[in-house]
This record gives structure tokens, sequence and C-alpha cells, in this order.
């Protein structure tokens, strides 16, 4: 239930548009959007511990994605939910044969919606998701192993 009614709009609901204005609006948008990205680690996590079958994982990332409407274009934060949900499940669900097509479906779609372009000829989405479906995309091209940045600087030599 929690994951069908954020993903329905990450919009604040009328009421709240009515009692909010302004800062308040856009501090309610955040919470709702770090509540479904929330919410995807939860699932993750889930299906991590065995609680939830990768068909169930599957069906939830693919319509994140709109797998079954090629048509239409997904809204940013589904993107941004499947790209949380896969950077945290993605090496266990490769693993498994019905995750591997799962993924390669979803990843597929997702590199189509990168460089998808709007009506007007721009960009569908925002550089932030594009570079997010990107970063994922290049984890699981790595064998789903981030990136490690040093925190020290290095030295004119090297």
């Amino acid at each position: 239930n929690e994951f069908e009614e954020l993903i329905g709009s990450a919009e604040p609901t009328a009421g709240e548009k009515a009692v909010y204005s302004g800062d308040d609006l856009e501090l309610c948008r955040q919470r709702r959007r770090g509540r479904m990205l929330a919410n995807m680690k939860f699932i993750g996590h889930l299906f991590l511990r065995q609680l939830l079958s990768a068909k169930v994982v599957g069906s939830v990332s693919r319509e994140l994605v709109f797998i079954d409407e090629a048509t239409s274009m997904p809204p940013e934060h589904a993107l941004e939910c499947a790209c949380e949900l896969l950077n945290a499940i993605g090496f266990t669900l490769e693993g498994l044969p019905v995750g591997q097509q799962v993924l390669s479906q979803v990843c597929g779609r997702m590199a189509e919606l990168k460089g998808a372009r709007a009506q007007d000829g721009r960009a569908a989405y925002c550089k932030r998701v594009q570079f997010a479906i990107q970063d994922l995309l290049d984890t699981r091209a790595a064998g789903w192993a981030k990136r490690q940045f040093r925190s020290s600087a290095k030295t004119k030599e090297e």
C-alpha cells in the first residue's frame, strides 16, 4: 500500500497544498521524496533478507520504469526509486536466473530513457536523474563494485 501510494505522485496532495505554501511546500516535497527512497531501500533489504521473492522485486522494478507501457515516460521520482532499489539489490539479484532477466529488461529500459528526448527536443529528464541512471549502469558493468574515492590529496608526483 505504501509503495502504491508514494509512487503515484511526488507532488503534495491538494490538502497539503492548501495548508502549506512556499518553503513549507518544498519541504513537504522533499520529505515525500525521502520517504519514497527510504521505502525502496526497505523493499531492497526485505529482498536481501529473503522476505520478498525475486518475482516481487522484479515486478516492483518493472513497474517503476514502465516496462509494460513502452510508449509512456515514467516520472523522475520513479526512476530515482528504481536506481535506489537496484543499487541496493543488484548484486544479489544478478545471481538469480529470474533476476538476470529482470535486470537486463530494466537496465535496457533505463538506458533507453536516459537518452529520451521530449517533444521540444530537450532531454526528457534532468541531469541528476540521467547521471543516477548512468551510475547504475556503470556499477552493473563493473560487477556491482561501486567506485571508491580517496579522501587524501595526491602529491605532485602522483
